[in-house]
Formats: structure tokens, C-alpha cells, sequence
């Protein structure tokens, strides 16, 4: 089953700190924390990719897909054979015009082929050795993947023992004509981590390129990098002693190398140094991380006791704020009440008189109000009559634009097809001539017409159209009501081609109902058999409740 995932990559940074799924890839930029602020400051990169995946679930035999190149190496391209054996995939993969890994940074010096699956895990399925470390190299490589459904990528790496893959992907697999399987479409999410250099931030300045050579074997220059970029990590701070057991191992095998017992013991302490230099980078950024944390926790608790301090401090001087304004306020109030006595007797004298001019302003008031109330009655009486009156010119001019739109599209219904005006509307009526004897296929004089009624229709937004099919009584009724039910759903068909919204265009088919005329004359039968359309709308005057239900409504 071929699948295609959409790859959303992303990385976020916190106050410098990245926090990923996974601990960064040692190629990744470390963000300078921001100064004279003590809000973390967040950063989100992301970057989209679409790679096609296959699901080789309960596949028998082998299938084949293809490798093409990024921009970042275009010309490179490659194929693999996958197989699925007792449960476990096996690929066989080849991959031509590889470029230097170098030359996408000089952190970089392997090429790591990963397995993605639909939930955006990536998965190492190893590294890829190129035949040379010039340009157009080449490389191949044998290994096992235990998930069924993923797509394959190729990214440059600083060495074989990475955990998840950079931002440099360089090739990813392509569905091949003959690959078996079924497309289908998934979306999933995975991290790339962006690339990096080391000249600007923290120990960067260690970082010294490893330049390779063909007079040692590989796996030591990759050991001298991975312990370099742990050491850039600060893995000899923060894992000591997983450290110095991946220096000792380098050390041991540049010892092996000098003395030259042979490849194999190198390679061993080689990779042995790889991999203790990551599992000491590991534990440096968690515990560098921890540390940060850490301290932004004692910065936190040391604000928080600053402002609690602030806080107790400010409350005191309230308190004390507080009791000299009672006294102030005690004192005050003594000589208030020695004043409100005094002027005790000339408020009372005051507050009668006060009274006496209150009841004379209301019953000034009352008079005015009645006055007022008499005019209001007089004004909204008139108001009303206004209204009305508006109301009334607005109806009939509303009823005179549907009586003259009315006999506008009578006029240019009828100069393509009859039409009459009914209660339920305008009806245009169609004649069998139209149609193929005893089918319900349009004639090409029919569509014309048709095409034109839906061009007057499309010029007037808000006109429904029933289609109704009728037949003359030859034949059963079944036969008769299906003619008729193809006829008009033919014809609503053709109105929906035109433009016309499908929700505004209905059929029915009445059969032998309603005939216009006697069956028993080949006249009359030829006038029952027609196809109507009922134009109505509220623009008409005409409700669309308004329209037939059934055999028999007019």
C-alpha cells in the first residue's frame, strides 16, 4: 500500500533552550538567549516536505522504488529493492553522484539513511559509506527495518550514531510505476533539526573541521568528530565519565592505528567512541537543560521573594498611612460636629422652606407633564400615519417590479418556448418534439432552447425552476411515470450544466396526470406529452410553498 505523508518539521526554542521530542542532533544551532529580559522568549521553525511512503505489510517477494536528489544535491539519485521476510523488511538500496558530506558544513562527514513512519518516528537504518569522498560517489547499503509503513530519506550527519536526523536531507524516495501497492494519504509530523555551525555561540570556537583522508579508515575520523562535538556540548562538564570513556576509546584506537595491527581493532574502538561520545552529549544537553531550569527556578524564587519583601514592606507603611489619617480624621470630625451643631437650627428653618418650593415644582411638573404627554400622543399619531402610509407606497411599488418583471420574462420565455402565467408562476412549456420518440434524450434544438431560458434565469438570482414531465395514457402507468420522471430529471440536468444552483432546480415526473388535452385525438396525446417549468420566486410575487406537490395540484 502506497502511502504519502506530509512532513511538517519543526523546531522550538525556549529562552535558548530547544526543546524537541528528542535530544537535538549535535548539528543543531544553539539560539543565543535574549538579554535584559527575564520572559522566555519562544522561536518556531518549520519547514514542510511531502515524501511518498509504502506500507509493505503481508507483501510476498520483493517490490522496487527509486531515489531522487533535493535541491541540495539534485543530481544524486539512487533505487532500492525492499522485501518483507517474516515480519521484518529487508532493503537493498545503491545511491550514485553523491557529493562530499563536507560541503553542507564541516560538522558533516557521513550520510544517514532513516526510515520515517506514518507517526513521524525516524528511525537509523545506517550509514551510508561512500566509495570516495570526491564528487559523484557512490555507496550501498544492506539493512532491516522492524516498522511496516514509512518513507526514506537521506540526510548528512556528523557521524553514523545520530538519533534523529538533521535538516540536510539530500535524497528521499520516490513511487516507482512498478512499485505495488495502493496510494493512499496520510499526515504526520516528524523533527528535523536545523543545521549549525559552531564560530558564534558558547565553546563553538573548539570546533575544529576533521579532514578526511583515505590513509586511516573512516570510523576514526567520525569517532574525532562525534568526541569534538560532545566535548563542544560540554559533555566533559556535565558526563565526566561518559566522556572520558569515549576519549579513552579514541585514544585506545589512535593507538591501535599507529601501531597498525590491522583495520578491524581501530574500527571497533572507533565506533565504541562514536557511540559513548553521543550517549555523553545526550546526558550534557539534559543535564545542561536541568541546569538552566534550575537556575530560572532559584531566578523565579529569588524575584518572588524580592517582591514578597517589597510586598511586606509597602504594607507597613499603609498601616502606618492608615492610622495617622484616622487621627487626622477624629480630629477632624470633632469640629465638623461642633460646626453641624451650630448650624443645626438654620438647616431646619431651610429644610422647610425647601419643602414649601418642592411641592409647588411638583405640582409645576405634573402640569408640564400632562402638556407633554398630550403632544407626544399627537406627534406618535402621526408618526404612525407616516409609517403607514410609506409602508403602503413600498408594498405596491414591490408589487408593481414583480408584475413588471413578471411580464418581462413572459415576453422572453415566449419568444424561445410557450409560456403562461399561473398562480404558481410562470409555466414554459416544452412539447415531445424536443425529445427522441418514447426516450428522454434532449434534442440538440432542445438544448439550444434550454441553454437560452437558463441564460434569462442566471440574470435573475432568486428564481426557483420546477421541472415537471408528463406523458399522454399509451402505454402502463409505470412506463408513463418513469418517461416522464426521466424527461424532467434530463431537463433539470441540462438547467444544473448551465449554471444554474442545484438547489434552486427540481423535477418530478407526473406521468399520464394532468393532461392539457383529450388523449383520444394523435393531437391531443402529442400536446400531453411536454415537459414544464415552473418559474416562480418570491421576486415574482410567487412563493415557492406555493408550488404543486402532486398529480392533480394546480
Amino acid at each position: 500500500m502506497k502511502r504519502r505523508i506530509r512532513l511538517s518539521i519543526a523546531t522550538l526554542c525556549i529562552a535558548g533552550l530547544p526543546l524537541t521530542a528528542q535530544v537535538p542532533n549535535p548539528t543543531q544551532k544553539q539560539p543565543v538567549p535574549e538579554q535584559m529580559t527575564p520572559t522566555p522568549i519562544f522561536r518556531i521553525e518549520v519547514v514542510s516536505r511531502t515524501t511518498p511512503a509504502v506500507n509493505y505489510r503481508h507483501r510476498g517477494g520483493s517490490t522496487k522504488i527509486d531515489f531522487r536528489g533535493t535541491p541540495l544535491m539534485a543530481t544524486a539519485k539512487g533505487n532500492a529493492t525492499v522485501e518483507s521476510v517474516r515480519g521484518v523488511i529487508r532493503i537493498e538500496a545503491e545511491f550514485k553522484n553523491m557529493a562530499p558530506p563536507s560541503s553542507f558544513g564541516p560538522e558533516y562527514l557521513t550520510y544517514v539513511l532513516w526510515a520515517v513512519s506514518p507517526d513521524g518516528r525516524p528511525v537509523n537504518l545506517g550509514e551510508l559509506t561512500l566509495n570516495d569522498y570526491g564528487a559523484g560517489s557512490t555507496s550501498k547499503l544492506e539493512t532491516t527495518s522492524d516498522i511496516q509503513t514509512f518513507g526514506l530519506i537521506v540526510t548528512a550527519e556528523p557521524y553514523y550514531a545520530v538519533t534523529q536526523p538533521s535538516d540536510v536531507v539530500v535524497m528521499e524516495n520516490v513511487i516507482r510505476k512498478d512499485t505495488l501497492g495502493v496510494v493512499e494519504d496520510i499526515n504526520a509530523k516528524y523533527e528535523l533539526l536545523p543545521r549549525g555551525t559552531y564560530t558564534s555561540q558558547g565553546r563553538a570556537s573548539e570546533f575544529r573541521p576533521i579532514q578526511v583522508s583515505k590513509k586511516d579508515p573512516f570510523e576514526l575520523y567520525e569517532a574525532e568528530n562525534a568526541v569534538q562535538l560532545a566535548r563542544v556540548a560540554g559533555a566533559d562538564k556535565y558526563a565526566t565519565d561518559s566522556f572520558d570513556k569515549a576519549n579513552d576509546a579514541l585514544n585506545q584506537a589512535m593507538r591501535y592505528q599507529t601501531q597498525k595491527p590491522g583495520q578491524k581493532p581501530v574500527i571497533t574502538m572507533a565506533r565504541e567512541a562514536v557511540l559513548r561520545a553521543e550517549d555523553s552529549r545526550i546526558i550534557a544537553i539534559r543535564a545542561e537543560k536541568n541546569e538552566y531550569e534550575a537556575n530560572q527556578r532559584a531566578a523565579a524564587q529569588a524575584r518572588e521573594d524580592a517582591e514578597r519583601a517589597r510586598a511586606d514592606q509597602a504594607h507597613q507603611q499603609a498601616s502606618l498611612e492608615a492610622q495617622q489619617r484616622a487621627q487626622a480624621e477624629s480630629e477632624r470630625a470633632e469640629a465638623e460636629k461642633a460646626k453641624a451643631e451650630a448650624l443645626a437650627a438654620a438647616q431646619t428653618a431651610q429644610q422647610e422652606r425647601l419643602a414649601a418650593e418642592q411641592a409647588k415644582r411638583e405640582a409645576d411638573e405634573a402640569r408640564q407633564a400632562a402638556i407633554a404627554q398630550q403632544q407626544q400622543l399627537a406627534a406618535d399619531a402621526d408618526a404612525s400615519r407616516q409609517l403607514a402610509a410609506r409602508a403602503d407606497a413600498a408594498r405596491l411599488k414591490a408589487e408593481q417590479d414583480q408584475a413588471e418583471l413578471r411580464r418581462q420574462l413572459l415576453a422572453q420565455f415566449n419568444m424561445i418556448l410557450q409560456t403562461t402565467e399561473s398562480a404558481r408562476g410562470l409555466i414554459v412549456n416544452m412539447s415531445d418534439v424536443l425529445f427522441d420518440t418514447a426516450r428522454y434524450t434532449l434534442k440538440p434544438g432542445a438544448r439550444e432552447k434550454l441553454a437560452k431560458v437558463s441564460g434569462i434565469i442566471l440574470g435573475h438570482p432568486g428564481l426557483k425552476i420546477e421541472v415537471e414531465g408528463y406523458t399522454d395514457s399509451t402505454g402502463s402507468d409505470d412506463y408513463n411515470m418513469k418517461l416522464s420522471e426521466n424527461r424532467a430529471n434530463a431537463v433539470r440536468e441540462f438547467l444544473v450544466s448551465q449554471g444554474l444552483p442545484p438547489d434552486s432546480v427540481t423535477a418530478q415526473g407526473f406521468g399520464k396526470a394532468d393532461p392539457v388535452a383529450v388523449n383520444t385525438t394523435a393531437a391531443g396525446r402529442q400536446m400531453n406529452r411536454r415537459v414544464q417549468l415552473v418559474v416562480s420566486g418570491e421576486i415574482l410575487g410567487t412563493k415557492v410553498s406555493s408550488l404543486k406537490t402532486g398529480p392533480g395540484d394546480r
